[in-house]
Parts: C-alpha cells; sequence; structure tokens
C-alpha cells in the first residue's frame, strides 16, 4: 500500500469512528456518498453561510474559495449547496461549541447535531462535497482562525452598506 493510501485510510477510519457504528458510515459512504455522522465528541462543525464566507475570502469562485479557506483556516472544510445559498462547514474541536460566541453569525453544531459527511474522495460538486479534505487524522480547523474569518467576512459585508 502506497503512503497516500495508507493515509486516506486512516483518514477514513478517523470520520467513520464519530459514528457510533463506524462499518454503518463506511456503507454510506459506499451507497450514498455521504455519511451522517454526530458531532460533539470526536469533532464538531461551524455552519458559515457561504455569503459571509465568500465575502471574507474576496470572492465566490469555487476554486479561489477553497483556495482562501486553505490558507484561512488550516482545517477540514464541507460545502453543502442544499441549504438556501450554501453553507459551509468547518471542522472543529468536539467542545468548542461549549464556549463558542458567535452563533448569530456562524453557530457551532455539536452534541444533539448530526452533518452529512462527504466520503473522502467527493471534492467537487455535485452535492455535499469537501471544499478543504483532511490532510491527517485530526484536521480540524483552529478556532481563533474560524473568528477571524467570520469577523472579516462581516466587516466585509456591512462596509458597503454603510458607503451608502
Amino acid at each position: 500500500m502506497d503512503t497516500q493510501a495508507a493515509l486516506d485510510k486512516a483518514i477514513v477510519g478517523w470520520l467513520a469512528r464519530a459514528h457510533p457504528a463506524p462499518d454503518r458510515a463506511r456503507m454510506d459512504w459506499a451507497a450514498q456518498g455521504v455519511a451522517l455522522l454526530p458531532l460533539g465528541v470526536h469533532f464538531a462543525a461551524v455552519r458559515v453561510a457561504a455569503d459571509l464566507v465568500h465575502s471574507a475570502v474576496g470572492s465566490n469562485d469555487a476554486d479561489e474559495v477553497a483556495v482562501g479557506l486553505g490558507e484561512l483556516l488550516g482545517g477540514s472544510i464541507i460545502y453543502d449547496r442544499r441549504a438556501s445559498g450554501g453553507t459551509y462547514y468547518a471542522l472543529i474541536q468536539g467542545h468548542a461549541g461549549l464556549v463558542w460566541a458567535y452563533g448569530d453569525f456562524a453557530p457551532c453544531l455539536g452534541h444533539g447535531s448530526y452533518l452529512g459527511v462527504p466520503r473522502l474522495d467527493h471534492q467537487q460538486p455535485p452535492g455535499t462535497y469537501w471544499v478543504v479534505p483532511p490532510r491527517y487524522e485530526g484536521d480540524l480547523c483552529a478556532p481563533r482562525s474560524i473568528v477571524a474569518l467570520v469577523r472579516r467576512g462581516r466587516s466585509r459585508l456591512v462596509e458597503p452598506a454603510q458607503a451608502c
């Protein structure tokens, strides 16, 4: 087995272990391309609206957003276009929701929430996909990076309104 295949296998195992029945997650990825994983133990997810992300990154071009998010957040990010306007989910430490102060703009989903997590190799539309796939087990975004992204996006969204 080559190095990348071994790394991918370890990442899939890490993601699958978030499910109470890891084999079920693997079956869902094989059959549907997405597994519904509970949040709050292995990781949580900060939900950020596409307009806020695009404002923070300065683009709505998918490739530019992926590069920008990779640079700004440095962790795993999922995009789901089925939600109104599109939604990004930045994976974060499982306990982060306990002290998250930006719920009005970017709620942290933890215990009692579930997230549709795409198969590791699903990195393009259609459907739910990885904008920034995990590079290793436990590849999570730093809370301070998400806070900076939210603040930057909000300030850029407010600036045009203040200019009027």
